[in-house]
């Protein structure tokens, strides 16, 4: 799955790895009932919950989406310690690279409600400065 990045972001949110159906259709959190759209508009992040086909609008609300390490699997615990150690270096050259004001490491959430999930992000949101989109309307609904 490829990186959506821009210079200078407002967060970069990282995954640990992409699942296994996430990567065969070559989407992030494209697995049927997925938390991660829904709380991303419910915190404020975005003026709608989007499909995992539009993750490459992300940036336009300042909002990125990498993972640690590339390989695909069922769960994180699959993958190796080596692969975890090159992951962050390499996820530490893609955060000089770009310059995202906050990185947002996902993962290890499995057990939060999806509630709960929308008010953590809605904390970093608040922390980041940025405003609650989700109230924003269609209007600001970039085409």
């Amino acid at each position: 799955m490829k990186d959506i990045l821009a210079p200078e972001l407002d967060v970069l949110f990282c995954g640990i790895n992409p699942g296994l159906s996430s990567a065969a259709v070559g989407l992030p959190f494209a697995t049927h009932g997925s938390r991660w759209w829904p709380a991303l508009h419910r915190s404020g992040f975005t003026p709608r919950v989007l499909a995992p086909a539009e993750a490459d609008r992300l940036p336009t609300w300042g909002l990125g989406l990498t993972t640690m390490v590339r390989r695909p699997t069922t769960k994180a615990a699959e993958l190796t310690q080596a692969e975890l150690r090159t992951g962050a270096t390499e996820l530490t050259e893609r955060v000089h690279t770009w310059r995202p004001r906050w990185l947002a490491v996902l993962g290890l959430n499995a057990h939060y409600p999806p509630q709960r999930l929308a008010e953590e992000f809605a904390r970093l949101r608040r922390a980041a400065g940025l405003p609650d989109r989700s109230l924003a309307g269609p209007q600001q609904n970039p085409a």
